[in-house]
């Protein structure tokens, strides 16, 4: 007898969906830009990222910030 495939969670939380896909969204961003730029800016994701685990509200908010500053310095970048 064989286990079905994982399909996810058996809970669903909205806010903590919704700032992983938020987050996934921001590394495909980042991953086409150059190297040292590539690697400061996943830095901070990861720190979003860890952030999350204990505040969700507070790294969604982050990655808010993270993504306007991304979008308003892209030409910079």
């Amino acid at each position: 007898m064989s286990t079905p495939p994982w399909t996810g969670p058996d809970w669903d939380d909205p806010v903590l969906t919704a700032l992983a896909e938020q987050l996934r969204e921001a590394h495909k961003l980042v991953a086409p830009l150059p190297q040292a730029t590539r690697r400061r800016l996943i830095r901070h994701l990861l720190t979003i990222t860890d952030l999350a685990k204990r505040d969700p509200e507070l790294a969604a908010r982050r990655l808010d910030s993270f993504l306007a500053d991304f979008h308003g310095n892209r030409k910079a970048l």
